[in-house]
């Protein structure tokens, strides 16, 4: 395979070819490393780059596979990581000056389960589409657009061929605005799936039961295959549960029920946005998938809750209450606000009793140019608060040659039917496509 097909390809395909000796992980790594030296300055989406040590582990994972063992299901494939998660020896910011020098003693619990597997850490990724330490991040389908945030080195970097796979995380659409924005596939597990130790900030899941670790690639598949190396307890954070995971491909997709929206109070999707979601339920439903109109309930009451959140102080350590700034809820607004959380989340569960499915577009809009708005996230807050588990596929294309995605809850645990749907979206609309870059 020439470097273009390597660095285009799906990090299954990648494994395979590794593991049955058609290339070496060498030459794999190496030629992702090409591919990031020549989008990475209009990118800005690698800020950490481990050019020499990606190499050398790449050539002992070589050299095991030579001698009869294979490291795990991601033997020899490169990857990257969000800069909001902690890698061993590298510089962690979090793009915050408070931590320019932050350089962990471990890996996160997610870096650590894909190298155990075999893969290969390329380097770190932006956060934010702009932040004081590395700057400005690009969208590599239209430079001088926005990729979206927090994961926005990481979607930048996939979409344009620079690694095959890469680890994020979403509190409120993290991983979903740049999945969309960039044309690539990402999923927020459910909440509790993936333990969120070494994430920095550091998140005590009491507090914020949000925000979870996921994985971005191309393509769907390549989320369904890191899924399992990341999922299951770790037995330091507290939430992550051992709850059995689904196989994407056992999922019956005819039995599904989907309800489907664009719009509500506080959300106003463009038309060329509402159109691809009406196309992907069209394509569902002409897979044999129960789709329906159907808005879920209290789904507009997801800002103002958030809003109270972030007015709620955290501490900035664990082991000491050290609040980050003052409160400005009262002690009767805070139960108020968790009493309008709960009162959501009945609302969610009791409407999922009778869907499988809710589909709807990922973000308002497709990439804006940096600085103007970027559209509200009206579609991903609601299943933040709730911890379902979502996935997002690109399934169109604006005038302007910027993708659009669209959004797929599944019940809560039920990570395997967000990721056949989102699948049988990709197999239908095409998914993915190459940026000019």
């Amino acid at each position: 395979m020439n470097p273009t097909d390597l660095t285009t390809a799906s990090a299954t395909k990648l494994a395979e070819i590794i593991r049955t000796g058609q290339v070496t992980s060498e030459t794999v790594v190496r030629a992702h490393l090409e591919r990031i030296a020549a989008v990475n300055p209009s990118l800005n989406a690698v800020v950490q780059l481990l050019a020499d040590a990606a190499l050398e582990e790449a050539r002992r994972a070589d050299q095991r596979l030579a001698r009869g063992t294979v490291l795990g299901p991601l033997h020899g494939v490169p990857f990257t990581v969000k800069d909001w998660l902690e890698t061993a020896g590298v510089v962690c910011t979090a793009g915050d000056e408070r931590y320019r020098r932050h350089v962990p003693k471990e890996d996160a619990t997610a870096v650590a389960r894909l190298r155990a597997a075999g893969a290969v850490l390329l380097g770190k990724t932006n956060v934010m589409a702009q932040n004081p330490v590395y700057g400005r991040t690009h969208n590599p389908y239209k430079l001088g657009y926005s990729p979206a945030g927090s994961s926005s080195g990481e979607a930048a970097l996939i979409a344009a061929g620079g690694s095959p796979l890469g680890l994020g995380s979403d509190s409120g659409g993290s991983i979903r605005q740049p999945a969309h924005n960039c044309g690539i596939a990402g999923l927020k597990p459910t909440t509790g799936r993936v333990p969120l130790t070494g994430h920095l900030p550091r998140i005590s899941a009491m507090n914020d039961p949000r925000t979870a670790v996921g994985p971005m690639a191309r393509f769907v598949e390549d989320l369904a295959l890191a899924l399992p190396i990341l999922s299951g307890p770790d037995w330091r954070d507290a939430s992550a549960l051992p709850v059995p995971l689904g196989d994407p491909l056992e999922v019956t997709l005819p039995e599904l029920r989907v309800a489907v929206y664009t719009e509500h109070e506080g959300a106003s999707p463009t038309p060329e946005t509402a159109a691809a979601v009406r196309r992907a339920a069209e394509a569902l439903a002409g897979a044999g998938l129960d789709v329906e109109e159907r808005i879920p309930p209290r789904v507009e009451e997801a800002y103002a809750i958030t809003r109270d959140y972030w007015r709620r102080p955290e501490s900035e350590s664990w082991e000491r209450w050290e609040p980050d700034g003052e409160a400005t809820l009262s002690s009767e607004a805070v139960e108020r606000h968790l009493f309008a959380w709960d009162r959501l989340r009945r609302a969610l569960i009791g409407f999922m009793a009778r869907f499988d499915v809710i589909l709807t577009p990922a973000a308002e809009r497709p990439a804006a140019p940096h600085g103007e708005p970027e559209g509200g996230i009206p579609y991903t807050l609601p299943y933040s608060l709730t911890g379902y588990p979502c996935a997002v596929v690109r399934a169109g294309t604006s005038p302007e040659g910027l993708p659009i995605g669209v959004q797929v809850v599944a019940r809560p645990w039920r990570d395997d039917v967000a990721l056949a749907v989102a699948y049988e979206l990709q197999r239908a609309l095409g998914g993915w496509r190459p940026p000019p870059l």
